[in-house]
């Protein structure tokens, strides 16, 4: 079994930046492809980066390209998402997920395990 939990939400304002980080626990992520996914209110969950289990791979949708970056860390069993240039229409709750060995997928359902997840709010 996989523990993931996510903690650096928070309230920004239009432009700003926030680290969200992922915390692993139960067994190390090293195998894991890990991705994060983000849910507003009412809408279903979207995928917003991806980051292979060997570090070497990333993937990131056209609506936070050039605004996102994940990256891991295999010593602290860590995985981040940093955000820059922040919308209002990047509020969501954000979670962390991970899914043994295989490649970077934007499907949730390819996900096995799950944080409980973080507010993001962005005001404009």
């Amino acid at each position: 079994q996989v523990q993931l939990v996510e903690s650096g939400g928070g309230l920004v304002q239009a432009g700003g930046s926030l680290s969200l980080f992922c915390a692993a626990s139960g067994r190390t992520v090293s195998s894991y492809t890990m991705g994060w996914f983000r849910q507003a209110p009412g809408k279903e969950r979207e995928f917003v980066a991806g980051i292979s289990w060997t570090g070497e791979r990333t993937y990131y949708p056209d609506s936070v390209k050039g605004r996102f970056t994940v990256s891991r860390d295999y010593a602290k069993n860590t995985v981040a998402l940093q955000m820059n240039s922040l919308k209002p229409e990047d509020t969501a709750v954000y979670y962390c997920a991970a899914r043994f060995g295989a490649p970077i997928s934007h499907l949730a359902v390819d996900y096995t395990y799950w944080g409980q997840g973080t507010q993001v709010t962005v005001s404009s």
